[in-house]
């Protein structure tokens, strides 16, 4: 099969279930975090989707990877090798993906337990039992570094405006914390800091953010 068929069989069959789900081009680029200038590309046979991107277009369809592959116009059959090679790579993408989950799963573990460990040895301690609620405290914006680090690692943006924002406020209420606790100073202006930062962050990441355009079809 060559590259041209091949690109034309996937266009063809990422429009039909794109409709079939309801999906306009923008709607599945928005999905995906594509411009629906990628989509149509896609539908037009002009480009194809990377190997990660298929699986995800196949779990939003709720299909098969290789649905994706087979020609429209042709009847249901066995798959060929082209099909085969590209389910077993799928496969592995899938599990690198699981994985990936794991790290991170593991990662917020050891952040929660670390706080968990400090917070029992100073509230058992007299001088410092007051102190023992800030490790908590703490843990929020230490999470969301630490999750934003490993995902800027992998080239997974997708969540970095959540996590930022997190970073922000969590260090806007462990200052806050530490304040209240270790000199009982009520300083709630502080948190006003948070509002300009928050509009700059969401800014940011509409500059970023690729323009939509009306679809060519559908």
């Amino acid at each position: 099969m060559d590259d041209e068929k091949l690109r034309y069989q996937i266009g063809r069959n990422i429009a039909a279930y794109r409709k079939q789900a309801g999906l306009t081009q923008a709607g599945l680029a928005e999905k995906l975090n594509y411009s629906d200038k990628a989509v149509s590309k896609w539908e037009r046979g002009e480009s194809v989707p990377d190997v990660l991107t298929l699986v995800q277009l196949a779990e939003l369809f709720q299909i098969q990877v290789g649905a994706l592959l087979e020609d429209p116009e042709a009847l249901p059959g066995n798959p060929g090798a082209l099909e085969k090679a590209m389910s077993q790579v799928s496969e592995k993408a899938l599990g690198r993906k699981a994985n990936k989950n794991v790290i991170l799963g593991l990662s917020s573990t050891l952040v929660w337990f670390v706080a968990l460990l400090c917070f029992v040895v100073l509230s058992s301690l007299e001088i410092t039992e007051r102190y023992s609620i800030l490790p908590f405290v703490y843990a929020i914006p230490t999470n969301a570094i630490v999750l934003l680090s490993l995902r800027s690692a992998w080239h997974d943006f997708r969540w970095n405006q959540i996590l930022i924002s997190a970073i922000v406020w969590g260090c806007l209420v462990s200052v806050y914390a530490t304040l209240l606790v270790v000199f009982r100073f009520h300083f709630w202006k502080l948190f006003l800091l948070g509002i300009p930062g928050q509009v700059a962050i969401c800014l940011w990441f509409r500059m970023f953010r690729p323009e939509k355009e009306e679809p060519a079809n559908g």
